[in-house]
């Protein structure tokens, strides 16, 4: 035979998409957002983000090649793009070393410690800042905008002040708050064009905003366009919520995961003690998600219906 044929088994699955693809295209809808966050809140902003990103390469091409001795993985862009989104996730003062330290912890600790991309239980990023959040609490919610110190518009709802950011500023991004979350029109940009070349689903990130919308309005916190607008709402719902690995295969599960997301941080923006509610809302949905995918799993053609505990003994 001219030609040799490759056989494995089970499921053949066939897509123009590799890893470093999709990472590129997460890259890219990122960066217009990023750039905003730059322009507004100055060039240590830049600084954050370069730090984070290079620490989060340093640390998986160190893991791979002096620790478990195996083939580089850096060349896929996940570290990249975990080191841009925790770079998003944080304050543009934050110092330097801090930032490093959440890009050690995000990519050794939760990522390479269960296995490397696609076995990580929680999203990498998230999961960091909330250990930055809990370790280092003042420099984490110390804001900065044009050389002043202020509250952002959810810790001034916490504190039953007046927002004062105009609605145009809370989309455009000129307010105090993280580096990439500030600007809601960027960000939403980034998503439309993940979901028309089908990277991402509808499904969560919608859901997942709307859900806190209605909810945080319903339990008294604030108008919905400001739940939005504000926060880390968007930034969460659209490129962290939506991971691969850390989000339900069902549509089903999508729909529930989502729900959950949204209820969890207009509980957490309410009644919580941080003003804001989607790192822990998308990290306890996180650990939830094996549970959904059980629990949604579709049936297959022909098979009885099954009861959900029992299937779930049966499992364990």
């Amino acid at each position: 035979m001219a030609e040799k044929l490759v056989v494995s088994t089970s499921p053949h699955v066939h897509s123009e998409f590799s890893t470093r693809r999709i990472m590129g295209m997460v890259i890219l809808a990122l960066l217009p957002a990023g750039i905003t966050g730059v322009y507004f809140l100055g060039l240590s902003s830049l600084c954050v983000i370069a730090a984070c990103i290079l620490a989060c390469v340093i640390s998986e091409w160190f893991w791979n090649k002096f620790v478990m001795h195996r083939k580089n993985t850096i060349g896929d862009l996940s570290a990249v793009v975990t080191g841009l989104l925790l770079a998003y996730n944080l304050p543009p003062t934050i110092p330097i070393w801090m930032a490093v330290c959440g890009c050690v912890f995000a990519i050794i600790v939760v990522k390479e410690f269960y296995g490397g991309i696609g076995c990580n239980i929680v999203n990498p990023a998230l999961a960091a800042r909330a250990m930055m959040l809990i370790s280092w609490p003042t420099a984490m919610t110390t804001w900065t905008i044009a050389g002043m110190s202020g509250a952002t518009p959810l810790a001034a709802m916490k504190a039953g002040s007046e927002v004062s950011v105009s609605l145009w500023n809370m989309s455009a991004g000129n307010m105090a708050g993280c580096i990439g979350e500030t600007s809601s029109i960027l960000l939403i940009l980034g998503g439309l064009y993940l979901i028309w070349e089908e990277v991402i689903s509808w499904r969560i990130p919608v859901i997942y905003i709307a859900t806190t919308a209605i909810l945080a309005q319903l339990f008294g916190h604030g108008a919905a366009c400001t739940e939005v607008l504000t926060g880390g709402l968007l930034l969460g719902a659209i490129f962290m919520a939506t991971d691969y690995t850390t989000s339900p295969m069902t549509a089903k599960g999508q729909y529930i995961y989502a729900f959950g997301c949204g209820l969890l941080t207009a509980l957490i923006r309410t009644w919580g003690g941080y003003p804001e509610g989607v790192s822990f809302s998308i990290l306890i949905m996180n650990i939830a998600v094996p549970l959904i995918d059980m629990y949604t799993e579709p049936r297959t053609f022909g098979a009885p219906k099954s009861n959900f505990f029992k299937r779930t003994e049966a499992k364990s």
